[in-house]
């Protein structure tokens, strides 16, 4: 009886005999394939024939972007929120002034009413979007007279927008990554069509992008184009790549002191290379030159307004003014504040100091390890630490930025095939989706965030295991406790009237403590990779 005349007469049953527990597939190259009764293992089984699994991929990248439109079908950051709505109108905005001012005021106008505070390349790219659909509908972006804009048609463009702009970038980026480090370590294809689907179908990137919305993967994408080709060797291709990152979202800073240690770390060692030295840095002057010409060089040669044009710049995308946090995050200074009143015991500048002071000390230790150790495998855990480092300590951080130190976290399922290793990744990316619950729910996207978090946990539950040590067990378990429990009291005591942010202090006290914990567990994988014999 063939499997499908199986299926067809006795269901569910029949279905797990024909995929075994454990069944292996042995390739020529000597790599093993053991597919159990996972929902993800049932699926590539169907595959197993095919040596590269390259058909498995391809139909994992199409399912993630069902994924994404799926979740682009619900509401956006300020639906029906006047009168500043929210991201959604935001992003629509700069693609609005982009295309209806020069450029030596795209800066300038309007501050009040989301004034463009990202850097350069962000706005060709809002220039870009906003000339393709001034093709479709010009009413969309027309200056003033479309602000608040919530057509259909529209939302339907925007949301197509971040879509293509994430198969351009992103996913590209992720298969040349995970194809590199399959090829180093010899890796099954069965790892690669794993880690493939683990990274695409991660919920933190595809709720904020396609359900908040933001453009989030453009800036993710190209750091992990210039890490990659980083390893391969391409190290002025790399670093063009990675300013590129800079040049989009100035939150790539949070991987700018371990990639600057670590290229510093190849330039000294084993010997000293000056000429690599030189031509990672005209890289970066030269990048950052042909990204910022075209808005410091409008009106010619004229150096007091360029240098006029490019402090507005940095006034604009460092806004220190806005004080230490806008909305509560699962940082130390918010966490801190449930117990010590910052913002009223300190000036500005002093918590700007302090600010600065923290992040120094969490973030130079792995500079240190990684100049001294400049180990491809440490780069990532260094990038991930930095990244943990600035999202806990840093001065003005959202909610969102939480995505940056989840990418190279999660990069690491397909780098570490260790069981631990992938246990406390899978954790630490649910607890960073619980803790854009009150962003989420505020945005009416709580159906989303449940349905994306099942169906991912569901489909990797045959490697998302409790880690082997008692110490991590009781950690997980005891995290996912207070998570449930957070949420059944959300749900079934009315939020009290003295204390109205209740739910959402306790959502970042308790998100604070596993950050901070993944951390520290960060810096001993970071250590590790240092110290290991290559």
């Amino acid at each position: 009886m063939s499997s499908t005349e199986q299926i067809g007469s006795s269901g569910k049953n029949e279905l797990r005999k024909s995929v075994p527990a454990h069944e292996e597939q042995v390739h020529a190259d000597g790599s093993t394939d053991v597919y159990d009764n996972s929902p993800l293992s049932v699926f590539l089984s169907t595959f197993k024939a095919a040596r590269t699994q390259w058909v498995a991929r391809q139909v994992i990248i199409i399912i993630s972007l069902l994924f994404r439109l799926g979740v682009g079908l619900g509401p956006y950051s300020g639906f029906n929120d006047a009168p500043m709505h929210g991201d959604f109108e935001a992003q629509r905005h700069w693609m609005e002034i982009t295309l209806h001012l020069p450029m030596k005021k795209w800066y300038w106008y309007d501050l009040q009413y989301w004034g463009l505070d990202y850097p350069p390349l962000t706005a060709y790219h809002s220039w870009l979007l906003g000339y393709i659909g001034k093709i479709i509908n010009p009413d969309w972006f027309a200056l003033e007279s479309s602000r608040g804009c919530e057509n259909e048609n529209l939302k339907s463009y925007m949301r197509l927008t971040v879509l293509v702009s994430e198969a351009f970038i992103y996913i590209p980026a992720v298969s040349m990554f995970i194809r590199y480090v399959i090829r180093e370590h010899g890796l099954s294809p069965l790892n690669h069509s794993t880690a493939t689907a683990a990274i695409l179908l991660q919920p933190a990137l595809i709720l904020i992008d396609h359900g908040h919305f933001q453009y989030n993967s453009v800036m993710l994408g190209l750091t992990l184009l210039g890490i990659t080709n980083i390893f391969r060797g391409r190290l002025f291709l790399g670093s063009i790549f990675f300013v590129l990152s800079l040049s989009f979202k100035q939150m790539a800073l949070y991987y700018a002191l371990p990639i600057f240690a670590y290229l510093l770390g190849i330039c000294v060692k084993p010997r000293l290379n000056f000429l690599r030295f030189i031509s990672l840095a005209v890289s970066v002057v030269l990048t950052f030159g042909v990204v910022f010409a075209p808005l410091l060089l409008r009106d010619g040669f004229n150096f007091a307004a360029a240098l006029i044009q490019l402090k507005q710049i940095l006034l604009r995308v460092f806004p220190f003014d806005r004080g230490l946090w806008e909305d509560k995050v699962a940082n130390i200074w918010c966490a801190l504040n449930t117990f010590i009143k910052l913002r009223e015991l300190y000036s500005q500048k002093t918590l700007q100091r302090l600010s600065l002071a923290a992040t120094l000390l969490v973030v130079l230790p792995v500079c240190i390890l990684l100049l001294v150790h400049p180990k491809k495998k440490a780069l990532v855990w260094g990038v991930s630490a930095s990244a943990w480092g600035f999202f806990l300590c840093s001065f003005q951080v959202h909610e969102k930025s939480v995505l940056l130190p989840l990418l190279p976290v999660t990069l690491m399922l397909a780098d570490s095939p260790d069981s631990n290793t992938q246990s406390f990744i899978y954790w630490i990316n649910n607890v960073a989706v619980f803790s854009m619950w009150p962003l989420l729910k505020r945005d009416g996207l709580a159906l989303q965030c449940v349905a994306t978090v099942f169906l991912w946990n569901w489909l990797m539950v045959s490697v998302a295991k409790l880690p082997k040590s008692f110490f991590g067990k009781l950690i997980i378990l005891l995290s996912y406790a207070a998570i449930g429990g957070l949420c059944i009291l959300e749900a079934t005591i009315p939020t009290p009237t003295q204390y109205p942010d209740i739910w959402v202090v306790a959502n970042v006290t308790l998100c604070f403590g596993c950050f901070s914990i993944f951390t520290m567990w960060n810096y001993m994988q970071l250590y590790k990779a240092c110290v290991e014999k290559s």
